[in-house]
């Protein structure tokens, strides 16, 4: 048969890895780690709750979560040894949700004061129909 041209694979080539094999393996004591440190930070979440700190509350929570979503990125999800293009476009999707939301929460504020409907301006359209 002929080989058209193409270079056989090697056990050398691409470092040992077959061509399309994408998993990236890590050590078990990592991913204990890592389940460890997101275990422990849902730990500090919950005993937060008990604590007063007035409107630094939701700071604080959002970095803990933060924290805890990096760590699933970059280990479970392994972005930490993927492709940075990959890292690339995880994290614009991200920037794009925000903005979104940014300027929907934005066009919402100038439309009315409050989403909430006021029984006082029900009042004198059924006054006037009498």
């Amino acid at each position: 048969m002929s080989d058209h041209g193409h270079p056989t694979a090697t056990a050398d080539s691409h470092d040992g890895h077959a061509e399309g094999d994408f998993a990236h393996p890590l050590p078990l004591p990592m991913l204990f780690g890592v389940f460890g440190a997101l275990v422990f930070l849902t730990i500090v979440t919950v005993a937060q709750a008990n604590y007063d700190l007035g409107s630094f509350d939701i700071a604080v929570v959002m970095f803990i979560a933060t924290i805890k979503a990096v760590l699933v990125g970059l280990f479970f999800m392994h972005l930490a040894f993927d492709k940075p293009f990959n890292l690339i476009v995880f994290l614009s999707s991200f920037v794009f949700v925000a903005l979104f939301v940014i300027i929907t929460l934005s066009d919402a504020n100038m439309n009315s004061d409050s989403f909430e409907d006021n029984p006082n301006d029900a009042l004198p359209a059924v006054a006037a129909e009498m």
